[in-house]
């Protein structure tokens, strides 16, 4: 499973994400996808950890949470189509 992590600020960093998600479980990994023009960061991002029940304590501790400013929309990421 992956997180999708929303309404995040635009300075926001995979260092950034990595420790706060860390206090969950084991990250695998992050990814914060950017704008293919600009280059900047495009306000969500995607992190992986180790098992499935440190996703779902990440998902129902973060959704709703705010953190730098904001607040993060926390959930199961859905799969592309």
């Amino acid at each position: 499973m992956s997180i999708y992590v929303g309404n995040l600020p635009y300075e926001v960093t995979e260092a950034d994400l990595n420790f706060v998600f860390s206090d969950y479980g084991s990250v695998k990994r992050v990814h914060v996808p950017t704008d293919r023009d600009s280059g900047l960061p495009r306000g969500f991002a995607f992190v992986e950890l180790e098992t499935k029940a440190a996703e779902s304590n990440a998902i129902d501790t973060l959704n709703g949470a705010e953190w730098m400013g904001r607040t993060m929309k926390v959930d199961e990421a859905k799969p592309r189509k």
